[in-house]
């Protein structure tokens, strides 16, 4: 079963309105100063310097749940996880999984096919120092919702780093995994039973890995056979 011409154009529509957002003005005047002639590390050529959507296939198992777009990663590119190195790390690894049609993912343009899977962020702006305020993050939610309403085949959500969990939790999205003890706390590694999102839908599980940042990967906070095992999981769980 494949996504209904519904549910795709529902994401096209999802999309124009992510990239002509502009209802945060620190995000929109950030995103629009780093791709500035001069600016501190930016790169040549065009920038994006808008909202950036999810990208990948409507009929996504997988839905991968990150930050936010890079300032001169997606934030160039226009692409989420593209031109930047989390994304060189997590398409490489999607590739290795059979998510991704190859290991790299440097433009827009590129050729990258997704398979199954699908790519987001809880923020569509590259915030300063990584960092989106309380309200900015609020903005958003709702782009994030609806995402998730219209991925109907989307049986894994991965989240990426306790913000990205958070991001879910706050939209409901975690519901099904609430007890009477409380949320569950991040970890990597954590995997919980959602339920379906709708009636009838299919039953979804959450898994959540250490982000794929710099620092993490740098440090071995998070390794490839750590992520790939990971993925692995989403796989089995995908069906």
């Amino acid at each position: 079963m494949g996504a209904s011409r519904s549910g795709a154009d529902g994401l096209d529509v999802l999309a124009a309105e992510v990239r002509g957002c502009a209802a945060c003005a620190r995000l929109v005047s950030w995103r629009q100063a780093v791709a500035l002639p001069g600016a501190r590390g930016r790169r040549p050529g065009p920038y994006a310097a808008s909202g950036i959507p999810g990208f990948g296939d409507p009929s996504a198992r997988l839905v991968v749940v990150g930050l936010a777009p890079a300032a001169h990663g997606g934030n160039r590119t226009g692409r989420m996880f593209t031109g930047d190195r989390s994304g060189d790390f997590l398409v490489a690894a999607l590739n290795r999984a059979g998510f991704a049609n190859g290991p790299t993912s440097v433009s827009a343009d590129d050729g990258l096919v997704l398979r199954r899977c699908w790519l987001t962020a809880a923020v569509r702006c590259a915030p300063p120092q990584n960092r989106p305020l309380p309200a900015e993050r609020d903005a958003c939610a709702p782009f994030l919702a609806r995402e998730l309403t219209l991925l109907t085949e989307a049986r894994v959500l991965l989240a990426l780093g306790a913000y990205a969990f958070d991001a879910l939790g706050r939209i409901g999205a975690l519901g099904a995994a609430e007890s009477a003890g409380g949320r569950a706390r991040f970890a990597h590694g954590l995997e919980l039973a959602l339920g379906p999102a709708r009636a009838g839908g299919p039953a979804r599980t959450l898994l959540c890995s250490y982000h794929p940042s710099q620092r993490n990967v740098f440090t071995g906070r998070l390794t490839a056979a750590m992520f790939d095992a990971v993925l692995a999981r989403a796989a089995v769980l995908c069906g």
